[in-house]
């Protein structure tokens, strides 16, 4: 465990300098190439902001409306019989968009029921076995400019079930 904390410290500054040492030797101009990056990177945001303000508009409106806790207790029948909490409903969802907003969920859930509580420690584990995909891909295929997804969204729709399910056998295991 140890040598792993010793990694973790020191990778990053190793991986700096490994970039330095590499464009010295190969005789190429660091700075240059990084201002070329930079540029490249800002034309990245550029393109793809008007999704990612697309998306954080739409998360808005649907916590602010009720949207939300009107469809988990809707569900919240079909939940209870996979033993599920419907609190976690919309984290669920929200967190296929934007994992700030399902932190901010989180949140909530922690004040209303504790950290420590089962459904604390479920929506904690259910965070980390989850991704943001449509942020995820909005972001990166507009950046690749990849126009046909082909099974990518299926594929990940299955990987953040596979994870939810995952997290709760895992919480009801651990804790």
């Amino acid at each position: 465990m140890k040598f792993l904390i010793y990694v973790s410290d020191y990778i990053i500054p190793f991986i700096f300098f490994y970039i330095i040492g590499f464009g010295l030797i190969t005789k190429t101009n660091i700075f240059d190439e990084f201002i070329k990056g930079a540029k490249d990177g800002f034309k990245v945001v550029f393109d793809i902001l008007p999704t990612l303000i697309g998306l954080m508009v739409a998360i808005g409106i649907l916590r602010a409306s009720g949207a939300l806790n009107i469809l988990s207790n809707f569900i919240k029948p079909f939940t209870d019989l996979l033993h599920f909490p419907s609190q976690l409903v919309p984290v669920a969802l929200i967190k296929m968009f934007s994992s700030s907003a399902a932190t901010s969920l989180v949140l909530d859930i922690f004040k209303e029921h504790g950290p420590d509580s089962y459904i604390g420690r479920l929506v904690s584990v259910m965070m980390s076995s989850t991704e943001t995909i449509f942020y995820t891909m909005a972001v990166y295929f507009m950046a690749a400019g990849v126009k046909k997804t082909r099974y990518t969204l299926l594929g990940c729709l299955m990987a953040t079930l596979t994870g939810i399910v995952a997290s709760v056998i895992m919480t009801n295991l651990v804790f």
